[in-house]
């Protein structure tokens, strides 16, 4: 790698765990930068898989003292995570590069109009001692799970909303489920790449603190820049990735 390589991958790193933190959506721009920088598109997901990783971890930590209470009864939920994010991760490596490259517009188009929609797909809290849960709740899982490992932009906004349609309890424990979630949806599709050889070690070294140094970034920027303009950021990278991928596919 070149220095103005490195450079822009721990940029782009940088700012991608910097908005994870304050809107969500930085996989798009760690997805975008490795396949500026020339690599296949099937390697950029797998790596960008690798390099968000340390971000749901610290995200789940800062929910543990929540997870100690309902932690069993997400075992299922984590169980279908494991299966379909397999699934995802497999259906992916059956691809080869031209297949997968002529779905990456549109599977950029849906993400962005996932986390677009993402202000009006957050769950409402539900009434104290309301314990409905819905039969759906692990086949919507099950769906997601799938997308996580095939692609994984725009999950966690997914993810958010089927528990808010699905699960019981309110926006913190959902958002806690969430997170522990995305990090077996994660951890399968990671094991998954690595054994497909699909993962770029050298940056995803380069992102991965990168991401983690953003993040910590974010709660400083969250006080002082707009939420609004992050996620009209974000939406305008996976625009213009789509673009990108429609007009020279």
């Amino acid at each position: 790698m070149s220095i103005a390589v490195i450079a822009l991958l721990f940029v782009a790193g940088f700012i991608s765990g910097a908005v994870n933190a304050v809107a969500g959506g930085g996989t798009f721009l760690t997805f975008g930068a490795m396949t500026l920088v020339g690599m296949p598109p099937i390697m950029a997901n797998a790596t960008s898989s690798i390099a968000q990783f340390p971000g749901y971890i610290t995200s789940t930590l800062a929910y543990l003292s929540d997870i100690r209470t309902f932690w069993r009864q997400a075992l299922l939920l984590a169980v279908i995570s494991a299966v379909g994010a397999l699934i995802g991760a497999m259906i992916l490596l059956a691809l080869d590069n031209p297949s997968f490259r002529a779905l990456v517009p549109w599977l950029l188009l849906g993400a962005t109009a996932i986390f677009a929609a993402g202000p009006w797909l957050k769950p409402k809290p539900r009434a104290e001692g309301d314990d409905r849960r819905n039969p759906w709740g692990v086949v919507v899982q099950f769906i997601t799970a799938i997308y996580g490992g095939f692609f994984g932009a725009g999950m966690g906004i997914m993810m958010l909303a089927g528990l808010g349609l699905t699960e019981r309890g309110d926006y913190h424990r959902l958002n806690a489920t969430k997170n522990l979630l995305a990090i077996v949806i994660a951890a399968v599709a990671i094991l998954v790449f690595t054994s497909g050889g699909v993962i770029a070690w050298p940056e995803a070294l380069v992102m991965i603190p990168a991401v983690a140094l953003g993040g910590w970034a974010g709660v400083w920027i969250a006080r002082r820049v707009p939420q609004i303009y992050l996620r009209g950021f974000v939406i305008a990278v996976g625009v213009v990735l789509a673009i990108y991928y429609f007009i020279s596919g």
